[in-house]
């Protein structure tokens, strides 16, 4: 049994903490210079400028007021992106935490509290949030941000400064997890034996989260050395062999999937000059794998299996018929293929 060091969620947690240690204080530096300047966008901005070098693989810096609003413009490693200004950025789930946070550190007299995390070392990151990994709206890719708040002299929170990060640009786990040898059940979509003749299937937990399963696959194939996957859309896991350590396949349930924290757990790789799939076409198979699933009424996939280096793509339908053929075949086959076939 491996240890909790060793386990897939012990290794996120550990990368976790390595970039929590690595961007809090070039943050807390930013945001205390900001609270100084606060509602000069002139001056925010320069202040951007200046601390962007110094907070390590950073995509885009911003700032935002208490309501989730952009006040600066985001600062790249371009210069200044003008067209964020004004950005409500309130839906997106790192502000919705950053606000959760703020607001239970808020009492009902008003009175404010830091929130800090421990940096394992001694040290406290105070009023820091390191969000869970998302999909970016634009790239449609996993990312991260650092949300660190900015506090007035009362204690108020005025808002927050922003980092965005790729997590394909950050450091990330030099060695594989182990996967741990225990039984498992997972209950398929198949309709119930006392279903009406010729039910259509039940929704199954990817079915409802199907996006973000396609676009953690995507990363794990591009960039973390996955080159065999094999997704049951009907029981909601996924199956993938990796480079690095081939013989052994590891099991990844739906919560895993639609984490994409997971990706910090897989050493990077570069995409294998030999396969026989091109990178830029993975996505398309994917997301043709996601139109197939869809399917209305009885037939529809419940196994989709994709091998980047034979270039062969598996299919398995709830009809209990089964495909097997070259990913450019798979490509050229619109969906009327399969209804008409």
């Amino acid at each position: 049994m491996a240890s909790p060091s060793e386990s897939l969620h012990g290794t996120v947690a550990q990368q976790r903490n390595m970039l929590t240690k690595a961007l809090y204080k070039p943050l807390r530096v930013l945001s205390e210079r900001c609270a100084h300047m606060w509602g000069d966008r002139a001056a925010l901005e320069a202040a951007l400028r200046e601390a962007f070098a110094s907070v390590p693989y950073c995509k885009f810096l911003y700032v935002l007021d208490a309501n989730g609003r952009q006040i600066t413009a985001n600062m790249s490693r371009d210069g200044l992106l003008d067209e964020h200004f004004g950005r409500d950025r309130s839906d997106r789930p790192y502000v919705r935490e950053a606000m959760s946070e703020r607001d239970a550190l808020t009492n009902s007299r008003g009175q404010h509290y830091q929130q800090w995390a421990d940096l394992g070392d001694g040290g406290q990151a105070t009023d820091f949030v390191l969000s869970a990994a998302y999909i970016s709206l634009r790239a449609l890719r996993p990312s991260l941000t650092a949300m660190q708040f900015v506090r007035a002299a009362d204690g108020s929170v005025l808002g927050f400064v922003g980092a965005d990060f790729a997590l394909r640009e950050l450091p990330q786990a030099q060695a594989l997890y182990e996967d741990p040898r225990r039984p498992r059940r997972v209950d398929a979509d198949y309709p119930r034996p006392d279903a009406p003749s010729g039910a259509s299937r039940l929704a199954s937990k990817m079915d409802a989260q199907i996006d973000i399963v396609i676009r953690v696959m995507e990363e794990l194939i591009l960039v973390h050395g996955i080159y065999h996957v094999m997704l049951h859309f009907s029981s909601s896991q996924a199956v993938v062999w990796v480079v690095d350590d081939p013989f052994r396949y590891r099991l990844l349930a739906i919560n895993e999937l639609t984490n994409p924290d997971i990706c910090l757990a897989y050493p990077k790789c570069p995409y294998p000059g030999n396969a026989l799939v091109p990178a830029e076409r993975v996505r398309e198979i994917l997301d043709n794998m996601r139109t197939l699933r869809s399917m209305e009424g009885r037939f529809y996939l419940r196994t989709g299996t994709v091998n980047i280096f034979n270039g062969m793509v598996s299919l398995s339908f709830s009809s209990d018929s089964s495909h097997y053929l070259p990913y450019e075949e798979f490509l050229k086959m619109d969906y009327s293929f399969w209804i008409d076939g």
